[in-house]
């Protein structure tokens, strides 16, 4: 059978996920009665719960007698590691571009990475029903963006398609017809995606790693894009890393193909297929799995390095244990280190006490998602406010610092207040433009530290209504001080259970975090303070009971609705000398040191250090 390999790209929200949902029921993947889940390639719980996509997936199609291999990407450029990978596997992509939002920052990272390995890609102006719909302007605007990136006349000559992924159909006509669905689309790949272009299919089998999972039934599993020769179950391999070094020698114990959104059990497998195989103990992500009389590995893409780094420590809270099982820092470390083998973008480094870690990645959003999975496997950990990675340049000397490009699209009338914060964070501003409708689109150059926790504040100025995009940019000298927070918190200076009666006559100090009834102890912030220094509070205290009734006396004490702090806002609100605890159950914010006494040690220490 043919085969063609392809990625889809594109932006967060420009409809990728739905688009294959649509393939795969036009190709007759599914049987008429089968009852299929919307966005099923989005098959985690967070991805489900976010509306985003956080891992490469693939699948495949059959169409007029060839196997298409279709692999969906994240449009994050936090799970970018995941893009660079996948890239490797694929002889073309269909580049997805919203009709109104045009080509955002997240298709510029994505299609970059294509054109530089030399894909011809497939523009497909998605959602061209929109009533803002602009699709002649989105065009140009793809042509410049790939003549920016340096693209090939070949790659410039590139086929365009219109159409809507939700409603299933593609045309070279804006127009359509409609009624011949998907096919225009497949047709296109088959005629424009070259065949896999494949090593010898004779020679020895080799195979470089780009996903590694666990399963519990097969283990460890490694899907790759077979380079030269066949597999068979039972097979002998080895793997060799980047260094030519030998990791293990194995047997495959099962090869399974991609069929639909199902993965079936084959018995052989041949070069330029997409394929995952069980068996191997050590083979990991950029591992070249191959024949014993192999000796040189695959060369395997290079990595973006992290910029966002924190702390993932044991938690030593008064509470702790008392709602996760998974608490000692052996079981932290272990699930780390197993995270970093298949996520190539994720560095960790075990601190001196060997009770911390320093987790590295992308963005506060790659590293929200790997806590959040922790804590819904039953783990509590306590985190430390996200720090980007700086560096000092060999020449100058200089501190550099990771810059962002940023593209905020907001209504007109609050783009001073975006212009003005944006300033405050040190920020450059590069294009001011309309962008359909009474918006316009701002695009700014920033620090990625200025950017911390800035997206929660973003969406309160503009109601909700500005959509931020961010993108790694490179590294820049270092811009000097931004202000953080400007308020201090309350903090409870005893352990027990709050009081309703002393929250209420707290009110006045600021708004609090915590609902009467739940456990504090001394150290813990339990609401934000009107004021910009910390004051600790007592909100343990009972209403003295006497023997005289008074008018008024019995009546309930009506509170405030508490702040709720999520996950991704507790990150990114939390100062240097906070942290984050974080169990199956609670997201409780606390001073790194409980003790008053241990906190003014550590604010001298600091001061004196800054002077």
């Amino acid at each position: 059978m043919k085969m063609r390999n392809i990625a889809i790209i594109a932006h967060v929200d420009h409809g990728k996920t739905t688009l294959v949902d649509e393939l795969l029921k036009q190709s007759g993947s599914f049987r008429d009665n089968q009852r299929v889940a919307e966005r099923m390639m989005d098959s985690n719980d967070l991805e489900k719960e976010r509306g985003i996509t956080i891992l490469a997936k693939a699948t495949s199609i059959e169409w007029k007698d060839t196997r298409i291999n279709i692999v969906d990407t994240p449009g994050h450029a936090d799970f970018g590691g995941e893009v660079e990978r996948i890239l490797s596997m694929v002889d073309g992509a269909i580049v997805l571009v919203d009709a109104s939002e045009g080509p955002m920052p997240q298709t510029k990272f994505v299609v970059g990475k294509a054109l530089k390995v030399g894909l011809r890609p497939i523009v497909a102006i998605n959602k061209i029903d929109r009533p803002d719909g602009r699709h002649e302007e989105v065009i140009n605007e793809v042509f410049d963006l790939f003549a920016n990136l340096d693209a090939t006349d070949e790659q410039l000559d590139f086929p365009i398609l219109y159409g809507s992924g939700r409603d299933g159909w593609m045309n070279v006509n804006p127009e359509g017809p409609k009624d011949q669905g998907l096919a225009p689309l497949l047709d296109l790949v088959l005629q424009h995606v070259p065949e896999p272009s494949v090593g010898d299919e004779d020679g020895a089998f080799r195979m470089i790693g780009t996903i590694l999972e666990a399963n519990p039934f097969l283990g460890r599993i490694i899907t790759g894009r077979i380079h030269s020769g066949s597999i068979k179950p039972n097979q002998s391999v080895k793997v060799i890393g980047q260094d030519g070094k030998l990791i293990e020698n194995g047997r495959i114990s099962k090869i399974l193909a991609f069929r639909g959104i199902e993965r079936t059990a084959i018995d052989e497998a041949h070069a330029g297929d997409i394929v995952a195989i069980a068996g191997l103990s050590k083979g990991t992500v950029a591992d070249t799995f191959c024949d014993p009389s192999v000796t040189e590995p695959l060369t395997a893409q290079p990595i973006d390095p992290p910029t966002v780094t924190m702390s993932f420590l044991v938690n030593d809270s008064p509470l702790a244990g008392t709602e996760g099982d998974k608490v000692t820092s052996r079981v932290i470390r272990d699930r780390l280190f197993k995270e970093a083998e298949g996520n190539v973008a994720l560095k960790i480094e075990e601190a001196e006490g060997k009770d911390s870690f320093f987790v590295s990645g992308r963005g506060e959003l790659q590293l929200a998602v790997l806590i959040e999975t922790m804590r819904r496997e039953g783990f509590e950990l306590a985190v430390s406010r996200p720090r980007v990675v700086m560096h000092n340049d060999e020449t100058t000397g200089q501190l550099m610092e990771p810059i962002e490009e940023v593209v905020i699209d907001v209504d007109e009338e609050h783009s001073g207040i975006v212009v003005q914060k944006m300033s405050e964070r040190k920020a450059e501003m590069a294009e001011l433009r309309p962008s359909g409708g009474n918006r316009v689109r701002l695009v700014f150059f920033a620090p990625t530290r200025g950017l911390i926790g800035y997206q929660s504040e973003l969406l309160t100025d503009t109601r909700g209504t500005a959509i931020m995009n961010r993108l790694f940019h490179d590294y820049q000298p270092y811009k000097g001080p931004i202000t953080g927070r400007t308020n201090g918190v309350l903090l409870s200076n005893g352990a027990g259970e709050a009081v309703a009666y002393a929250m209420f006559n707290l009110e006045d100090r600021g708004p609090m975090m915590i609902d009467p009834g739940e456990k504090v102890y001394a150290g813990m912030i339990i609401g934000i303070h009107t004021r910009d220094n910390d004051l600790e509070v007592n909100v343990l205290k009972g209403k003295q009971l006497t023997n005289i009734r008074a008018a008024g006396k019995d009546e309930a004490v009506k509170l405030t609705p508490p702040i709720r702090m999520t996950l991704d806002r507790a990150l990114s609100w939390i100062q240097d000398d906070e942290l984050m605890e974080v169990t199956p159950k609670s997201i409780r914010l606390r001073k790194m040191y409980l003790d008053a006494n241990d906190r003014k040690r550590f604010d001298k220490a600091r001061a004196a250090a800054q002077a």
